[in-house]
């Protein structure tokens, strides 16, 4: 099969960008997308001209680096998908496929398709630590959990810190991915002891870089692990109770 790309290309931060057109041919339905852009930055070496730069890592849906948005949708036609594992038998042969990067404040272009997403990895710095007791190994199912709360936070940890939620976002917002990031530890005995103060701390600092939620649900659309925005009304309600309850806190020490 073969496909036309427009693909953003931007030298730096600061410098201006513009869609770049190439032909694909010879493009088999078996490759996944990262795979097209291999052959791509293949060819445009063997032309003496700079590959189109793009993040990428485990390529298999783990590790949240492929963030490309596909025809204006975050990691392209094919829901709970990440874009390493997005197949071109997708797409029909001679189509046009248009690629750009993330495209929301807290992300800036670094070059090309890829985007600096450390105002992410600041949101999660904020959650602190959590208390462990040291000493010898307890014995195994000493703390009881209810099978619903340990399958609800699963489903929260299985957030992969892509960004599609925020890239996706009419208003740019990171609610789904510190829901997730908070939920799946405070739906557990071991997040407990730093629940409301690790709450107030990330909402806080999502707040300084992010959008406001207005409910859109572009994010949980947009999810490739298809994660629920109940993780966002299970933040909030914490976040309220942790105005409550820090404010005790603080009352009784000073």
């Amino acid at each position: 099969m073969d496909v036309k790309l427009r693909v953003w290309r931007q030298a730096g931060p600061e410098a201006p960008g513009a869609f770049e057109e190439h032909e694909v041919t010879g493009v088999s339905p078996d490759m996944s997308f990262l795979e097209l852009f291999d052959v791509l930055n293949e060819r445009l070496v063997d032309e003496g001209r700079e590959p189109v730069a793009f993040d990428h890592d485990c390529r298999e849906g783990i590790c949240g680096s492929c963030s490309m948005m596909i025809n204006g949708r975050a990691h392209g036609p094919e829901r709970g998908t990440a874009t390493c594992q997005l197949h071109m038998r997708k797409f029909a042969d001679g189509a046009e496929i248009t690629v750009e990067p993330w495209r929301a404040a807290a992300f800036p272009v670094i070059r090309d398709l890829v985007v600096d997403r450390s105002s992410l990895d600041r949101i999660v710095e904020a959650g602190g630590f959590i208390s462990a007791p040291t000493g010898s190994a307890p014995d195994a199912n000493l703390i009881l959990v209810p099978k619903e709360a340990s399958d609800a936070a699963m489903d929260a940890a299985a957030c992969i810190g892509c960004g599609a939620c925020v890239a996706a976002c009419p208003n740019g917002a990171a609610q789904l991915f510190t829901a997730a990031k908070i939920s799946h530890l405070a739906l557990l005995p071991q997040g407990q002891p730093e629940r409301y103060q690790r709450v107030q701390a990330m909402v806080d600092t999502m707040e300084e870089m992010f959008g406001s939620c207005t409910n859109h649900a572009e994010c949980e659309a947009a999810c490739p692990k298809e994660i629920s925005i109940d993780f966002i009304a299970m933040m909030n309600r914490d976040y309220l109770r942790a105005q409550l309850k820090n404010r005790r806190l603080l009352a009784q020490r000073g």
